[in-house]
């Protein structure tokens, strides 16, 4: 969806699965190499956007990238402002912008591995182009561990070439919301690893390294919360790069990891 061009869109049928995803117990992706990592950027005030939506959740499901979806605040004046929407989600995606050498912004736009963009309703592109980063050396090289023990949280990067910042990315595992004004009137949609907070913890240089996290950043949200590991190169202080290694750590349920 563009300022120019907001189509109105048929009613999305509500996602199923909800409730059983967030009663989950700890996870990780237990040392996994995910295929890439999927940002989406949307808004509940857009409607172009449930299909992307859905096709993020359809990736999640499938379990081989890392997938967020940055909620932002540009779409509130249509008369809907967005209950998972943040200006630093907005932020970022204007830092990608940049990054990308583009005068603009649009939802629903999903970035890969901080390299590229497609739209985010198209699940086939996304696959493709993915798959021909990986090929062509721009996919997730750097080993990337997240795990609970105790109180803690360890963060293990493995070795690699160049430097980058160590991001934590906390979300929201789903959200259903019912919207009551604007484009998407009407509906009731599910939202899936709604980002609420982003976080550089540290910095790597290309060695192996080890950082730590008190659990408890996990537990706000009774078992709803999650958080990924992005290791993300910069292109200047205030613009970011590729993501050349990734990581997920989930909560439990009832708040208990």
């Amino acid at each position: 969806m563009t300022f120019a061009s907001m189509p109105m869109l048929r009613r999305l049928a509500l996602t199923m699965g909800l409730l059983g995803a967030i009663g989950g117990t700890a996870a990780a992706d237990d040392g996994k190499a995910f295929k890439g990592v999927v940002e989406l950027f949307t808004s509940q005030g857009c409607s172009s956007c449930p299909p992307a939506d859905a096709a993020l959740k359809a990736l999640i499901d499938e379990g081989e990238v890392v997938a967020l979806a940055y909620h932002v605040d540009y779409w509130n004046y249509l008369g809907w402002a967005d209950t998972l929407a943040t200006k630093e989600n907005t932020e970022r995606q204007y830092a990608y912008a940049r990054m990308l050498g583009r005068s603009g912004v649009y939802t629903p736009q999903v970035v890969l591995n901080g390299r590229d963009h497609v739209n985010g309703s198209d699940l086939q592109a996304i696959k493709s182009r993915l798959a021909t980063m990986s090929a062509s050396g721009g996919g997730l090289p750097v080993p990337v561990d997240a795990s609970i023990g105790g109180e803690e949280i360890s963060i293990k990067v493995g070795a690699g070439e160049g430097k980058a910042n160590v991001v934590v990315v906390y979300f929201d595992r789903a959200r259903q919301v019912k919207v009551e004004r604007g484009e998407n009137k009407g509906k009731e949609i599910a939202y899936w690893h709604a980002v609420k907070d982003i976080q550089t913890i540290g910095m790597w240089d290309g060695k192996p390294a080890q950082f730590t996290l008190p659990a408890s950043v996990l537990i706000e949200g009774r078992g709803n919360s999650g958080c990924a590991v992005l290791l993300q190169s910069m292109k200047d202080a205030e613009t970011p790069g590729p993501i050349i290694g990734a990581a997920t750590l989930l909560a439990g349920a009832q708040g208990k990891l």
